[in-house]
């Protein structure tokens, strides 16, 4: 990193529970990043399976710590952004990684003046096998608010997000806060730069994948709120024809 540059804080939020061998994982690829202006921040969820052991163990790039109960994730992720003193905000789970040792590096080279900075997400499990990045909802070329009609296009992943653009997640929300969270944040900005990049990969089997019709039913009603009904329902029919169409083509969901 050249010294003579400055570069803008990045606090890594990681939420956690249960889950030691993944946050292991997680921290590891945080450790490694070449950027050095980074802090991470861990919300754990009073786990008592050891990661509690992980978090001591990555105790030298750790800013902040805290293991209670909360009200879910997105209450954790809350606590997270209260707690985080970066300029920039990025949401690593755990079992989810930075794509490489300098993505973060590579995403501050030529711009650093954006407020939401996005790239794509390559989809892998618990043993690190990929699956290729997303299909269906690739990171469009421009990215705005309007654009989120079509849920989720780009991975919360992969969002990098300056602090002062930030909202808190609307607990009302079970399973698409994160959705709600991307709209409003969009809304605030000014400039969204597209790093052209892959900027994450995913740990597939997360909450909403696993309460899929819940989840459905949420979005919808989320959208409902931001878009007219009327365009959202004609916009579920296009995707989930297109949906249709690839899982017959690709034999395969992702």
């Amino acid at each position: 990193m050249d010294n003579n540059t400055v570069y803008p804080k990045v606090s890594f939020i990681t939420i956690v529970f249960n889950n030691k061998e993944n946050l292991r994982k997680t921290l590891t690829a945080i450790r490694n990043q070449t950027y050095v202006n980074k802090e991470t921040v861990i919300i754990d969820g009073g786990s008592t399976d050891g990661t509690l052991d992980i978090i001591a163990e990555f105790r030298d790039i750790i800013s902040y710590s805290v293991s209670e109960k909360d009200n879910g994730i997105y209450d954790a992720m809350n606590k997270g952004l209260r707690a985080a003193t970066g300029d920039f905000v990025w949401f690593m789970n755990s079992g989810d990684l930075p794509y490489g040792d300098d993505t973060l590096m590579n995403v501050f080279k030529t711009d650093k003046e954006g407020d939401v900075y996005y790239g794509d997400t390559e989809m892998v499990d618990d043993d690190g096998k990929s699956y290729g990045n997303r299909t269906l909802k690739v990171p469009p070329k421009e990215l705005n608010w309007k654009k989120m009609i079509n849920g989720m296009i780009v991975s919360h992943q992969s969002m990098i997000v300056r602090k002062a653009v930030c909202v808190e997640y609307d607990l009302s929300y079970r399973y698409v806060a994160d959705i709600d969270w991307a709209i409003k944040v969009l809304k605030k900005s000014t400039k969204v730069i597209n790093t052209n990049l892959s900027l994450s990969k995913f740990l597939i089997g997360g909450y909403s994948r696993q309460n899929t019709i819940e989840s459905l039913k949420e979005r919808f009603n989320l959208l409902c709120r931001h878009f007219n009904c009327v365009r959202v329902l004609l916009n579920h029919v296009k995707l989930s024809f297109r949906f249709i169409v690839y899982i017959i083509r690709k034999r395969k969901l992702l």
